[in-house]
């Protein structure tokens, strides 16, 4: 089969691999982008984009409560089917329309298809409608072709067609009960999410609180917050079975605690497991279902001749949208500039949960600190104690904590809780990616009256 040369060749079309096929094209180079599916990806059709958009109308009829004058003009709760028409206008209809002409504006040929490696540098793009066609790269190729929703295997759990993130974000009734399996940021948000949407949600996770790899303060918190709205919240518990009664069609999930609930749909949200398989990993040496192992400059690991790329969710190292983007312009940089372009972190990964309150980090929490031998100290505040809070209203409750190693006097992980407080987290990971000591940080001043004086507290606390 006669192969089209390029010199680079892009496996999958989400935001990572958007970013890396851009740079690439900038760079002056040819580039082709093999997708499967709709261009712009997971994100932008089944995750960030239409989560958020349904997750906003919730957030907005909360902060009005909270602020009198606006609380006694909120006499009902969100528009269900007015949410579901902006999601689907936030998701163009989930057509790919408008992502084809940003490819075409930079050059960058489209390949519909499953991108297959066959041997060093060459891809097969297979279609069910085409014949197989075969890539050909002078330089790379990049693979960002992302995760899918892992599913256990939890007796009778398939049967019951279970909703993922994509059902849920696609949906376009809202379930009378929805029952959400697993309390990690996805499962959180869309809980919360629909529960301000009308349904009755119960949600259950087998660690001992909500948000386990966060603070325990987090999802402390949360928890509150879930229950105070209606949420029930059941920790500590793993499912053991499901069914689907046969009379009214709603799902039976029985847990190992002996309690049993009946919803209407089952959401699993427990994780995700790299796409890598089908796509040829084995032809060149990888293992396909796993994540693919990566250098500092995002060059897979095992490979000879340095030409294959893994950026973003397939090479395990911080699963989510920007930190993907982030890596796609690091190794983009590296196959147009040559070796020395740079090299990427994996250990300053920002990081938001948009459940109400908010749950914003970014670098260590203090176990994780203690756990790697560091000596710290940390300081905490309430978010709601400075005079920007007061302003949103009342009842803006929340924590923020600066981790700070000792020696260097340097912060080292930083989270903040409480409603909106999403903007207060790239001023930390600054902090943190420039290594600037806290002596450093009481000169940057900030504004008043905004929440951002949360940072004045963390550093009175801590003795300056």
């Amino acid at each position: 089969m006669a192969a089209d040369d390029y010199d680079a060749v892009v496996i999958g079309a989400g935001p990572t691999g958007e970013v890396a096929a851009g740079r690439l094209a900038d760079a002056g180079l040819s580039v082709v982008i093999v997708e499967r599916r709709l261009v712009g990806g997971e994100c932008s059709y089944y995750g960030c984009i239409p989560s958020k958009t349904l997750i906003r109308p919730g957030d907005v009829l909360a902060a009005a409560r909270r602020a009198p004058g606006a609380a006694e003009a909120v006499t009902g709760g969100v528009d269900a089917l007015a949410a579901f028409a902006q999601r689907d206008y936030m998701t163009s209809h989930w057509h790919d329309d408008g992502q084809l002409q940003w490819l075409a504006d930079r050059g960058i040929d489209l390949v519909r298809g499953t991108g297959v490696l066959t041997g060093k540098r060459t891809v097969q793009v297979r279609s069910p409608n085409t014949p197989p066609r075969s890539l050909r790269a002078a330089k790379a190729v990049v693979l960002a072709t992302g995760t899918t929703p892992l599913i256990p295997p939890i007796p009778g759990l398939s049967d019951v067609d279970p909703w993922d993130n994509q059902t849920a974000t696609s949906a376009k009734e809202v379930p009378k009960r929805l029952l959400v399996l697993g309390g990690g940021p996805v499962g959180a948000e869309l809980a919360q999410a629909f529960r301000r949407l009308g349904a009755g949600v119960v949600i259950v996770e087998a660690a001992d609180r909500l948000l386990a790899r966060e603070e325990p303060f987090a999802g402390e918190q949360v928890q509150a917050a879930f229950e105070a709205e209606g949420i029930s919240v059941v920790t500590g518990a793993r499912m053991t079975a499901a069914r689907r009664n046969g009379r009214d069609g709603r799902v039976i999930a029985t847990l190992d605690n002996g309690r049993a609930f009946s919803a209407d749909e089952i959401l699993v949200a427990i994780g995700r497991r790299p796409a890598t398989s089908g796509i040829g990993l084995e032809a060149v040496g990888l293992e396909p279902g796993s994540p693919v192992r990566v250098d500092s400059q995002l060059r897979a690991v095992g490979v000879k001749g340095r030409w294959l790329y893994a950026i973003g969710d397939c090479n395990g190292l911080a699963p989510l949208t920007h930190m993907g983007k982030y890596q796609a312009r690091v190794a983009a940089d590296v196959i147009a500039r040559g070796q020395g372009a740079d090299v990427a972190s994996s250990s300053i990964v920002p990081r938001v949960t948009f459940t109400d309150p908010q749950v914003c980090a970014v670098g260590l929490t203090e176990a994780a600190a203690r756990g790697v031998g560091m000596a710290v100290t940390v300081v905490r505040t309430p978010t709601g104690d400075v005079p920007g809070a007061y302003t949103q209203g009342n009842g803006i409750v929340g924590t923020s904590q600066l981790v700070i190693e000792d020696t260097s006097r340097r912060v080292v992980g930083a989270t903040f809780t409480g409603p909106g407080v999403q903007e207060l987290l790239h001023s930390a990971t600054v902090a943190i990616c420039s290594e600037a000591p806290v002596d450093r940080l009481w000169h940057a001043v900030p504004s008043f009256p905004t929440i951002s004086e949360v940072w004045l507290h963390l550093l009175e606390a801590y003795g300056l």
